[in-house]
């Protein structure tokens, strides 16, 4: 595997991670009722949003430069 697709899959395991980690953020705060989790819910999905955003401006970029096909 390249560097290239290692990345992309990188880029994909670390978006459903902080995905996951927003989930459980969300059913921790509902269990226990700590404001806090809510904040760390908050910031996993914003950063599982740039993850999306940045592995899509990726993709094109090699599509564009015909790295990857």
């Amino acid at each position: 595997m390249s560097l290239k697709g290692f990345h992309i899959v990188f880029i994909t395991v670390s978006t459903l991670l902080a995905l996951g980690v927003g989930a459980w953020c969300i059913w921790v705060e509902r269990m226990e009722g700590a404001p806090a989790f809510r904040a760390g819910a908050i910031c996993s999905f914003v950063a599982a949003l740039a993850l999306i955003a940045y592995g899509v401006w990726f993709y094109r970029k090699m599509k564009r430069l015909r790295i990857i096909t």
